[in-house]
């Protein structure tokens, strides 16, 4: 909030002064019309319950058409169906019943975005930063792994890696973080895999993905394919000690291979223990025996 250079006075129709006092300060909120966005700057004052009214400069920028009945608002401005729309120009109210959920909803997030997680809460915590984006889902109630879907068609050429939107940001548990994990079906059928799959548990960014195409053919991924999925991962996070020498063990510093060379070595061991020696003998000899 943006505190105003020079106050205004809120007037009423009849031309009266408001006794709600001047408008002092000035804000920046994005909002979200379907699938479009806009950071709105709003003016404000102590309106205590009114309702926010948007103001006819920005209605004749948009060039709305607003639908009382229906509850609609469709945008016919140029600016509006070539930049500012991905998608049907066609914003819908939420049902008036359903409005104290929403608001609810929103004054909850808002409480746990400012308090942050505590030890023992092992939710994870989805901010869609889109209203293409879902949130991510189980296809078994035993499966490990939520799947991730894409929020925008991509093309993956072979041997090519893109990176996929989600269109999410997830808060993780304490002493967590996210594996992304390629889909079996991708992989069997397309060869389609992932890369850079961690996600720290302080990223608050959206979550991309890296899907590798390791085959000849190029793959196409639809806005809504299940792409990966999250797997949330325990972890132990310990400090770091500088010490001036480790402690000796029985592995010491052999490294590559010396799993493999150690087993050789066991087994050689182990033929040359039950080796037999035979000696030649004469029968003269042997019928003395």
């Amino acid at each position: 909030m943006i505190k105003a250079k020079n106050p205004r006075e809120i007037y009423l129709a009849d031309g009266k002064p408001s006794t709600m006092g001047p408008v002092t300060h000035m804000t920046k909120v994005p909002m979200d019309i379907s699938s479009y966005r806009e950071l709105a700057t709003f003016q404000v004052a102590n309106l205590q319950n009114h309702k926010v009214i948007l103001a006819m400069p920005w209605l004749r920028e948009h060039n709305s058409t607003i639908n009382w009945n229906d509850k609609r608002i469709t945008f016919n401005s140029e600016r509006c169906t070539t930049w500012c729309l991905k998608s049907s120009p066609v914003a819908y109210a939420i049902p008036e019943e359903k409005a104290p959920e929403e608001n609810l909803l929103t004054r909850f997030s808002k409480i746990q975005a400012k308090n942050g997680p505590t030890a023992t809460d092992q939710s994870v915590r989805v901010n869609k930063l889109s209203a293409e984006a879902r949130v991510p889902m189980k296809e078994s109630a035993k499966a490990a792994g939520h799947d991730l879907y894409a929020i925008e068609g991509t093309d993956v050429a072979a041997r090519g890696q893109p990176i996929v939107r989600t269109g999410i940001a997830i808060g993780l548990p304490h002493d967590t973080y996210g594996q992304i994990a390629p889909r079996s079906s991708l992989g069997v059928k397309h060869r389609l895999t992932t890369n850079a799959g961690v996600i720290d548990s302080d990223y608050r960014g959206e979550v991309k993905v890296v899907l590798a195409n390791l085959g000849d053919q190029s793959y196409r991924v639809e806005k809504g394919d299940r792409i990966t999925q999250l797997i949330i991962q325990k972890i132990a996070n310990r400090e770091h000690q500088e010490l001036i020498q480790l402690d000796e063990t029985k592995r010491g510093d052999q490294g590559f291979r010396s799993s493999d060379t150690n087993r050789h070595q066991r087994v050689t061991s182990q033929k040359a223990k039950g080796h037999m020696e035979i000696n030649e003998i004469t029968a003269s000899a042997f019928r003395q025996f």
